[in-house]
């Protein structure tokens, strides 16, 4: 199997500082926003932590915004991305375990739960991915 190099406008614009950055911030996107929104909405976010079956759901909806915001500013940093990225992969696989279990619901909701348990597993590999990147591991031959 041959490698195939990357194409050098690609490379340029991959190399790009701001990129790095806009990239983690992508991918922290969905914390910031959950945590921002929970945080502005605390009784909603206790009622779906309760709702996950979960008590103390006060003192668990404050862990759950502090995880978020705080993994993602940690994640957003170069020295403690790989800190950032372990907090919310870890928070990510508790969670999709608890909300997302497609092993728990009936057809139709099981199609759905099944795309959206993957896709939280794409997210820990891409908090990962990033956190390698960052760290100057980078990709492997």
């Amino acid at each position: 199997m041959s490698n195939i190099a990357m194409p050098q406008q690609i490379s340029q614009i991959l190399a790009l500082p701001a990129v790095d950055y806009a990239v983690r911030l992508a991918l922290a996107s969905p914390f910031l926003i959950s945590g921002i929104t929970k945080l502005l909405d605390f009784p909603g976010a206790m009622t779906e932590v309760a709702g996950l079956g979960l008590q103390p759901a006060g003192l668990l909806a404050g862990v759950v915004v502090v995880t978020q915001l705080g993994g993602s500013l940690l994640f957003l940093t170069l020295r403690y991305c790989w800190l950032g990225a372990g907090v919310l992969a870890g928070f990510t696989v508790v969670a999709t375990a608890l909300a997302h279990g497609f092993w728990t619901f009936e057809v139709p909701d099981r199609g759905r739960q099944i795309a959206t348990f993957f896709e939280h597993v794409a997210i820990v590999g891409g908090l990962a991915m990033a956190a390698l990147f960052v760290n100057g591991r980078g990709a492997r031959s």
